[in-house]
């Protein structure tokens, strides 16, 4: 199984992107944000986190064709998961779906907010509301996702330190709510912060 591949952005299309990996290139299918992240990359070299998946029904005669689908980072591939276990939605329609940043879908689920959601491309209100139930408690790591960079040397150890630190912020005895806020804040200065500790002690230091 394929789980990321690393090679020069060579083609950015509607709906999909092309990877030169030597001695293959690899087309991968890309949500309408991601495609916009690297619409201006061409030629670069590019890192898509990926999940694979056969399109098509065999029981009708159809071809098996298999497709590869490419994220920015593991939080996304993991969003786009989740996304895809709502009953009605699938690859196809949560590919259509996902032309917003990962956190600003993730914040709509859990504020419940199934009026923005059934705004979504392939979303309607029937669908928006099981996504919420199903979803919703899933979602306060993704609601905390920053920008690439803001924190740690990656996008994944960034993720992780935010993770770690809303968590510990929630064992302390926050909200969910009043721990997002407290990140939030503490990053809103785009400052550097490595590791949990150091996230820790500037959310408390803000607060003294």
């Amino acid at each position: 199984m394929i789980v990321t591949i690393t090679g020069k952005l060579v083609r950015v299309g509607e709906a999909s992107v092309v990877i030169e990996s030597a001695p293959f290139e690899y087309e991968v299918f890309v949500a309408d944000f991601t495609r916009r992240q690297l619409q201006g990359k061409i030629g670069d070299n590019a890192r898509l986190h990926t999940l694979q998946y056969i399109e098509g029904n065999a029981a009708q005669g159809g071809r098996l064709t298999p497709r590869l689908i490419g994220f920015l980072s593991e939080p996304e591939r993991q969003f786009f998961d989740l996304f895809c276990s709502v009953d009605g939605v699938g690859v196809k329609k949560a590919l259509r779906a996902m032309v917003r940043p990962v956190k600003e879908l993730a914040v709509l689920i859990e504020q419940q907010d199934a009026k923005s959601l059934s705004a979504l491309p392939g979303v309607g209100p029937a669908t928006s509301e099981r996504i919420i139930a199903k979803l919703r408690r899933k979602m306060p790591r993704f609601a905390l996702m920053v920008d690439p960079g803001a924190i740690g040397e990656t996008p994944e150890a960034g993720s992780e330190v935010i993770g770690e630190t809303f968590d510990a912020l929630i064992t302390l005895g926050h909200t969910e709510a009043d721990a997002r806020r407290l990140i939030d804040e503490a990053i809103a200065g785009k400052k550097k912060f490595k590791d949990t500790e150091s996230l820790l002690t500037a959310i408390y230091q803000r607060s003294s």
